[in-house]
């Protein structure tokens, strides 16, 4: 069974390299252990392959299952059984593929001091002409500063500083009931795996944070840090990641109500930054402090350090990074925090080419959390083409020993994206130019065999 024409040579290479991940990966085996279960018709493996090669045909469900041989395809009420089960663990299955991918395939090309970390942040799925979607709620949109129809779409990820691994998801509707626009439906098994995710949405972000992240430690991930952007750094979810005993780095912004111990006062991030020396002359980091977050449950301090980075357009503007392994040099921490901009590639991608929010337009919460893994698992597939095609040493045992390792991201590569930072963060919102952004997601694109750019109408001489 396939929707993708066998006519040219790249259709084959891909049906070809699908079949390969799909067995490598043994993506039946991890639908079995996530309750993938049928009693008659086609099996679960069947349709996942099936709607996991929608995306290279260049064709929506409709358009694929119009053509001549539509007979060898599963019918419509088919597909929308499967992707409005409640009952299929989707976070499971993805957790168990990312976890697999990293254990097998990207730890052995990872040197043990390479520094791995977890990226934490969130982005809008939008429904803005939907109005009776199920948990269908008004959410803030950081880029335009407005509120709008949809869901936050809450991803943790795995990065060693070239290749990022999406491990689960969260798709938020709204803690306030008077920003749901739609309730949850009724008469739900509440032993099912979709009445859990559905709670889950109308939890607050911080919370979800937390149990993503417990889930993924406990599959077996391993990570030194977990990054996140300023809308995530208060001190009490900083304070609860440091209980999972991993070390945080994240961005802060000038919040007046949120103080941090200096000195043996409180200080406001605006109020701290002039009351620390600065380094004179044009140096990049202005300075760097040792603070306090608060107390921990056996009423022990818990230190933190704060480093300023100058902003080389203006002198005036400045930026801060927040972490809790004080004993990390300033320059690691603007370089470590530089491994977070992978995940803003990775939405980008999946929206302008994976067709996540776009492929399917449903009204259950299942089929967009079970579309959104589809997604997920095709970044995947995408994430090794892309680590296959630039690291060397995946050729074989002989390159493994002749090759060194691809080089981790570098102090003045993190140093300039933060630097792009200073425009928005004057106005508080923290986002890339579109020029950077570009640049940044261009490199991906570039990386990609060039079998997957035509089948995703990418232009070969662009790229």
């Amino acid at each position: 069974m396939s929707i993708v024409p066998n006519s040219s040579a790249s259709d084959q290479q891909l049906l070809s390299r699908v079949d390969r991940f799909f067995k490598e990966q043994r993506i039946g085996s991890l639908l079995k252990k996530s309750n993938f279960v049928k009693e008659c018709g086609w099996t679960c493996l069947a349709l996942f392959k099936f709607l996991f090669l929608l995306v290279f045909s260049k064709k929506n469900l409709y358009q694929a299952l119009q053509k001549k041989d539509a007979l060898n395809l599963p019918g419509k009420d088919t597909v929308y059984r499967f992707l409005n089960s409640s009952r299929y663990n989707w976070r499971k299955f993805l957790l168990l593929l990312s976890s697999g991918l990293i254990r097998n395939k990207l730890d052995p090309l990872t040197g043990k001091d390479r520094v791995k970390v977890l990226i934490v942040d969130d982005s809008l799925y939008s429904r803005a002409r939907s109005k009776a979607v199920e948990l269908l709620a008004k959410v803030h949109d950081h880029t335009t500063g407005k509120f709008v129809r949809g869901f936050r779409l809450l991803t943790l990820g795995w990065s060693d500083g070239n290749t990022f691994v999406p491990l689960c998801f969260s798709l938020l509707s709204s803690h306030d009931p008077k920003n749901r626009l739609v309730d949850m439906s009724e008469g739900l098994d509440k032993r099912t795996t979709g009445y859990k995710r559905r709670r889950e949405s109308m939890q607050k972000s911080s919370d979800v944070l937390i149990e993503l992240l417990e889930q993924a430690l406990a599959s077996g991930i391993q990570a030194s840090y977990v990054l996140f952007d300023s809308w995530f750094s208060f001190p009490s979810t900083i304070m609860k990641v440091l209980e999972q005993k991993i070390h945080v780095i994240c961005m802060l912004k000038g919040m007046p109500r949120v103080y941090y111990g200096y000195n043996g006062q409180k200080w406001n991030l605006n109020a701290l930054y002039k009351a620390v020396r600065k380094k004179r002359g044009k140096a990049k980091i202005l300075a760097s402090v040792i603070v306090t977050l608060g107390c921990n449950e056996q009423g022990e301090e818990i230190p933190a350090k704060i480093v300023f980075v100058r902003d080389r357009n203006r002198r005036r503007n400045w930026l801060a990074l927040l972490t809790t392994d004080v004993h990390l040099p300033d320059e690691e921490v603007i370089r470590i925090y530089g491994k977070r901009w992978d995940i803003e590639v990775f939405f980008k991608m999946t929206k302008s080419y994976l067709r996540l929010a776009k492929e399917f337009q449903g009204r259950s919460y299942d089929m967009m959390f079970a579309h959104t893994s589809i997604v997920f698992a095709r970044y995947i597939l995408l994430a090794v083409e892309s680590r296959e095609s630039q690291d060397p040493r995946t050729l074989g045992e002989l390159f493994s020993l002749c090759c060194d390792e691809m080089e981790d991201i570098k102090f003045a590569s993190a140093l300039l994206l933060l630097i792009e930072l200073f425009k928005s963060a004057v106005r508080e919102v923290l986002v890339l130019t579109e020029e950077k952004f570009q640049e940044l997601f261009d490199q991906f694109l570039s990386s990609l065999p060039n079998y997957i750019k035509g089948l995703l109408g990418v232009s070969v001489c662009e790229s």
